[in-house]
């Protein structure tokens, strides 16, 4: 079970990926003190967690009210998900994001710190999209029993604290790092993420056809 737990806290981090929003973290919180760039990071993390915690319990549910299997919707996350992986690789990041391009962050000194920006477009869908739900789905689909549920909202607790870390460190990342480093840093989580993905699909082709492996 532990080794489980280390798996699904791998799928989260590369999925979830802070170090790609911490660009726009910085722009939405420019001008803003520490402690209320603090309060935006602790409000998109909660946002993180809340999420992980929904679709670990109700994620099952949701496929069954729906009518889809946990095969085909595994097989189908383990396909998404690799696509996301072949993306980072290419330095392309990860296609069912949004460039950060597109929000246009409008600065004015005037105005009060909000933290509305930290649940969307910040936690939402810029760190969890949907490649990371549809990993939820999958690992909650494949687990049974109040401690194996529990070990996956842990998993869960865990990468939003370290994504919260990541966010009040934006500053000093981004300077260390640079360009450069976060790219080698995004490739390196697509090859991790790879792995990942073709697992997954395994276990998906092993639902669907039990006699064939």
């Amino acid at each position: 079970m532990n080794t489980e737990i280390i798996k699904i806290i791998l799928a989260f981090v590369v999925l979830i990926n802070p170090f790609s929003a911490l660009t726009l973290f910085l722009d939405l919180t420019r001008g803003y003190s520490m402690i209320n760039r603090r309060k935006v990071a602790r409000v998109s993390c909660l946002t993180i967690f809340i999420t992980i915690t929904f679709f670990t319990i109700a994620g099952e549910t949701l496929l069954k009210a729906l009518g889809i299997s946990i095969g085909s919707f595994q097989l189908a996350g383990g396909i998404l998900v690799f696509l996301i992986a072949l993306n980072m690789m290419n330095g392309e990041g990860n296609p069912v994001k949004p460039d950060q391009e597109n929000f246009d962050v409008e600065y004015d000194k005037f105005a009060p710190p909000s933290t509305a920006s930290a649940v969307v477009p910040l936690a939402i869908p810029m760190m969890i999209g949907p490649g990371g739900i549809s990993t939820v789905i999958i690992y909650s689909s494949q687990v049974s029993g109040i401690l194996q549920v529990s070990a996956v909202i842990i998993a869960g607790l865990l990468i939003s604290l370290f994504c919260y870390l990541a966010l009040i460190s934006a500053g000093r990342i981004s300077r260390i790092l640079g360009d450069t480093g976060l790219n080698i840093m995004s490739r390196i989580m697509g090859m991790l993420l790879a792995a990942v993905s073709i697992e997954i699909i395994v276990n998906a082709l092993r639902t669907l056809f039990p006699n064939l492996m």
